[in-house]
């Protein structure tokens, strides 16, 4: 049996040289060619820290620390390429596997990936062929907003093309499987207990996309989302070729407003469950610039909630020239109509319903959040019902009511000849009439 030993002796050195040999061959005084080759294919600055050969399990290459791009755009922890041995030896190489961990992309890469895919595709002439990508602790970031970290598997055709990938969040929340069709690539969504990363910080309770992709843009033609207690349903459009794009619609049913407008808006106080019809668009030069530039109109629903920062049938019934402020107002309905452009937001045929309170106008918010605009509340004075226009001003977080001129002179005046109640309300009507009559229409005081 001193044959059998001295063989398995034999091989046992052979593995252990096979192991350590990669070690003793430095690949370090390479690296000045391949970052020149990639630097080269890709129009960007490559950057590589090492290069290890190794054999065992697989033979394979590892490269740590790379960067693309002048202002490193993407970077890579550790790259593992396990090569088709066979095909080293035929005109067509074959790689089987890249391995990435780590992987750290920023909206700018995103950008240029179309560019760089249609050079490497050039450059190779399908010399070199790819099986399938396994990518591990993915994160991109696009400006203040962040997508990540999540795991993706590709396997690519016989010519090199993706042909199907899958995407997964590593806290399980976010499904995403994307499957070749052509020229374009059918994406099937699913999510539950999900923040959305750009935009607002929405939280679906459910989420079922699905749409078509390309290099350019993404066309979402189903989009069904459950959050905060109610459903949204719509289709929306996203393309980054030339800039950011968005545009959809939406129908909302019956979710509730508190936490969806504190999102917006940390100091914008209201509660209710809202039903709308929003149209929307927005174009940005980066993807977190997206809301900024958001456009958007609807009529819009809210029913059995609460204005917060105001009272309404306070500042009606007991007029001050320094306006009211404070407390709340309880509605069974709020509707009117919304129009959102360049950070300002109009809100026209203003109604508010709440038993013997009856509120209609028009309310502007501006960039800075400021308000102006104008209501007529009908409010019960003395068991009259009176018609009291208000004057808004103020702030989103500090809303302030106040009668106008004409309608406080005219209410005091009434109140003298014919009593409070009626006489309130007359006073203030002909004050209002005085006013358009001499052509005089009060502006809106600012903020104090």
């Amino acid at each position: 049996m001193k044959w059998l030993k001295r063989i398995l002796m034999a091989l046992a050195m052979l593995l252990v040289v096979a192991a350590v040999l990669p070690f003793l061959i430095s690949l370090n005084d390479y690296l000045p060619q391949i970052e020149k080759v990639a630097s080269d294919r890709l129009k960007e600055p490559v950057t590589i820290e090492s290069i290890r050969l190794s054999v065992l399990p697989l033979p394979h290459v590892m490269l740590g620390g790379i960067t693309v791009g002048k202002n490193q755009d993407i970077k890579l922890d550790r790259v593992r390429v396990i090569p088709d041995i066979y095909s080293l030896f035929q005109t067509a190489r074959v790689i089987k596997r890249i391995e990435i961990d780590t992987l750290i992309l920023t909206q700018q890469a995103i950008s240029n990936i179309p560019a760089w895919i249609s050079a490497d595709n050039a450059n190779n002439a399908a010399q070199v062929r790819l099986e399938s990508m396994h990518l591990n602790n993915v994160l991109i970031n696009a400006g203040k907003a962040s997508f990540g970290p999540f795991d993706a598997r590709v396997n690519f055709n016989s010519k090199g093309e993706p042909l199907d990938a899958s995407i997964t969040a590593q806290d399980g929340q976010l499904k995403v499987f994307i499957k070749s069709d052509g020229p374009r690539y059918q994406l099937d969504v699913s999510a539950k207990s999900w923040t959305l990363p750009l935009g607002p910080a929405l939280v679906f309770d459910e989420l079922l996309v699905k749409g078509v992709a390309t290099l350019g843009e993404v066309n979402l033609s189903v989009v069904n989302a459950k959050l905060y207690g109610g459903a949204a349903n719509g289709k929306a459009n996203l393309s980054w070729q030339k800039g950011w794009r968005l545009n959809g619609d939406f129908d909302i049913n019956r979710v509730e407003i508190q936490k969806i407008v504190s999102l917006l808006s940390s100091k914008a106080r209201i509660s209710g469950k809202l039903s709308a019809k929003p149209l929307f668009s927005a174009s940005a030069t980066s993807a977190d610039q997206l809301m900024k530039a958001l456009r958007l109109k609807t009529a819009f629903n809210v029913q059995h909630g609460v204005l917060y920062g105001v009272d309404i049938q306070k500042a009606a019934t007991h007029l001050s020239k320094q306006g009211a402020t404070g407390g709340e107002t309880r509605f069974d309905n709020l509707s009117g109509y919304l129009v959102r452009e360049g950070g300002s937001h109009r809100f026209t045929q203003f109604k508010i319903a709440s038993g013997a309170l009856a509120v209609d106008g028009q309310v502007n918010v501006s960039p800075k959040k400021e308000l102006s605009g104008r209501i007529n509340a009908q409010v019960n004075v003395m068991g009259a019902s009176a018609g009291v226009p208000l004057n808004v001003a103020g702030t989103v977080a500090t809303p302030l009511l106040y009668p106008t001129t004409g309608t406080m002179t005219g209410a005091a005046i009434g109140t003298v000849l014919l009593g409070p109640g009626v006489g309130t309300s007359v006073g203030a009507k002909v004050g209002v009439w005085a006013e358009g009559l001499f052509g005089k229409k009060e502006e809106n005081k600012a903020k104090k």
